[in-house]
């Protein structure tokens, strides 16, 4: 399958740093100004941007410290032509039946341009901010019933469903979405990946070296075909990617030298003992340590001794990073959710260097197509 390459939309604010406003209560720095405000004319430049470089989506995170996912991108459709919008949201905080509801208006609006992005949620304070007081693999078990409605919900007749978690009777929309959106999901733990072969079309893996990537795809492709199913799979990662590698590691090492020991060490502390897998496991890449940050050629771990979700950037040359890419695209990696700070340009700078060789290789879809909505769902359940 040809690769589909999306950028990211930064609605907690941008910088030329790597701490921004969603990251700097983490390490024990509040709430603080940015260097540009997430105000809606902002991230319809970054928008207008990703739609013409050919990107096929933005994801559109969810949080405390961000705008709202499905109002933002909802105000940004007239602002694009063609491109998707992965909206990021969490399934505990709305009914099942309503998020049904939302996605096939959305769809029919936007004229097929939602993709989903089911966040489960692994950091324990954020999830009781917003009420949610269950454990680990309750909220995962949660996730997988909350799927099972929603896509019961999309098929057009009434369903019913009794679990643990919900009860409904005659879950149903107006119009099912045609297309039906891909639903994107990602989760490191054992309990992640049995909803990953239940229920989701793409499974997103945090950027590890490639040897870790390949053991997590090869024991969720196993556990999908034992459900009957067939998944994509995908990779989250920032990217500092110049004309020479020279100019690529002199931006990562400013944005090393920007970040304060404190602040280190408090992340650290945090991250290594979170309640998500995957956070710990972008936090053991680096250990806390600013000595050994390439933990693989081209892959470099700075970004997660200060922050959360993705902890690692693609730091190379054009060419050089489009190989990495290739590499990672051999293991069956598919779709691959970019960044970069600030995002407006280093859109640019990606969409321009290394977009085009990816396109020469004839790895890259033409003029960004998504073949996300192409493979059947399961009856029922997807």
């Amino acid at each position: 399958m040809p690769l589909q390459v999306h950028w990211f939309l930064p609605t907690s604010g941008d910088s030329r740093e790597i701490v921004g406003f969603t990251h700097r209560e983490a390490v024990g720095g509040g709430v603080t100004e940015v260097q540009r405000p997430p105000d809606i004319d902002y991230l319809a430049q970054i928008a207008r941007a990703a739609d013409q470089l050919g990107y096929t989506a933005v994801l559109t995170p969810t949080g405390t410290w961000c705008e709202d996912a499905w109002l933002t991108t909802a105000a940004l459709l007239r602002e694009t032509r063609r491109l998707k919008f992965l909206v990021a949201f969490r399934p505990g905080f709305l009914s099942p039946t309503l998020a049904a509801q939302m996605a096939a208006t959305y769809q029919r609006h936007s004229g097929g341009r939602l993709l989903l992005n089911v966040v489960t949620g692994g950091d324990i304070e954020e999830q009781r901010r917003f009420g949610d007081w269950l454990d680990h693999d309750q909220r995962y078990e949660r996730t997988d019933e909350f799927l099972s409605i929603v896509r019961g919900a999309w098929s057009g007749r009434p369903y019913d469903f009794e679990g643990s978690h919900y009860r409904v009777a005659g879950a149903v929309v107006p119009r099912p979405p045609d297309p039906v959106p891909a639903v994107f999901f990602g989760g490191a733990s054992p309990a992640a990946e049995r909803v990953a072969a239940r229920q989701v079309d793409v499974y997103l893996a945090w950027g590890e070296p490639p040897n870790q990537i390949a053991e997590r795809l090869d024991r969720v492709r196993g556990l999908a075909a034992d459900a009957g199913r067939r998944l994509r799979f995908g990779i989250r990662l920032h990217v500092i990617s110049r004309d020479t590698a020279a100019q690529a590691w002199a931006v990562a090492d400013r944005l090393l030298a920007a970040l304060d020991p404190a602040a280190i060490e408090a992340a650290h502390q945090r991250y290594s003992t979170a309640d998500s897998v995957g956070q710990q496991r972008m936090a053991a890449l680096h250990g806390g340590r600013t000595d050994q940050l390439e933990i693989y050629p081209n892959l470099w771990a700075g970004y997660g001794l200060v922050r959360g979700g993705a902890g690692t950037a693609l730091v190379g040359s054009h060419q050089e990073v489009a190989d990495r890419i290739e590499e990672y695209h051999a293991l069956g990696l598919d779709h691959f959710i970019l960044s970069g700070q600030p995002h407006l340009e280093e859109a640019y700078e990606f969409g321009e260097g290394v977009l085009p060789l990816l396109r020469a290789r004839g790895l890259l879809a033409a003029d960004g197509a998504d073949p996300s909505y192409a493979e059947p769902a399961l009856a029922g359940v997807r």
